[in-house]
């Protein structure tokens, strides 16, 4: 609690504190002793979606619905509580999320992924509807390894690389979309990402400085011809580079 209050007062100094204060101790009281599929309280979840929040400097209101999110979905308290609590606009928020979360696990109900997007998109008046729900499925794609069940690990990855990771790209959060990449590469692709990995440790094994002397490379040719640039790179991820080679049917080479 004090850690994640801290974060929020490092960009925000006028942060409502009481408010806040007053979520994390409802939502610990409301999960009271749940447990997640880990064996830790259910409450960690919640308060780590709220950090993922925090680390993306969002407002008091935003991280407040985070801790609240899965309050409606799995205790005993409705969204009038909610609403006689914190006030409508929290309640609104954490209404908007509930009715994200009735709609997982339904997008095969839909002709198309697509379709299921502009679903999730139309259902959400607030924009930060959809910044809590992005970060609630981080997180659980972070965990998802203590679901035992492996259909269950393979419907909520396909779900997820077909609806979150875009609509996080679309929203320009683009480090959460190719987070969320890796993470269902993993799950559905174990074999090829090994693969991958163990290329991409070959190739830095045989050259350290492979990116950048490519850069350099680059900035050079472009000093010759008096154009004057700064040149970025960065390593692609596994699952980018299996992506390239889908789609433009070349080896790994």
């Amino acid at each position: 609690q004090f850690e994640l209050l801290e974060k929020i007062k490092s960009y925000d100094p006028n942060v409502e504190e009481k408010a806040l204060n007053k979520a994390y101790v409802f939502a610990m009281r409301a999960h009271g002793s749940q447990l997640r599929a880990s064996g830790d309280p259910y409450f960690s979840h919640p308060v780590e979606v709220a950090g993922i929040l925090a680390d993306m400097r969002f407002d008091s209101n935003t991280i407040i619905t985070a801790l609240l999110h899965d309050v409606v979905e799995d205790t005993t308290y409705n969204i009038a509580d909610i609403r006689n609590t914190f006030g409508s606009e929290i309640s609104i928020l954490v209404d908007g999320v509930t009715k994200l979360s009735k709609l997982e696990g339904r997008s095969d109900k839909f002709n198309q992924a697509e379709n299921f997007r502009k679903l999730l998109l139309a259902t959400s008046e607030d924009i930060r509807v959809l910044l809590v729900k992005l970060a609630d499925r981080l997180h659980n794609m972070r965990t998802i390894d203590f679901i035992k069940d492996n259909k269950k690990r393979v419907r909520i990855a396909k779900e997820t690389l077909e609806i979150y990771a875009p609509i996080a790209e679309r929203m320009g959060m683009q480090e959460i979309r190719s987070e969320l990449d890796e993470l269902c590469f993993k799950v559905l692709e174990p074999k090829v990402r090994d693969t991958i990995i163990k290329r991409l440790n070959l190739l830095r094994n045989q050259d350290q400085n492979i990116l950048n002397k490519t850069i350099d490379k680059l900035h050079q040719l472009l000093q010759e011809k008096n154009i004057s640039s700064k040149v970025y790179g960065r390593e692609k991820k596994p699952y980018s580079i299996w992506k390239k080679m889908q789609i433009k049917s070349v080896n790994l080479s």
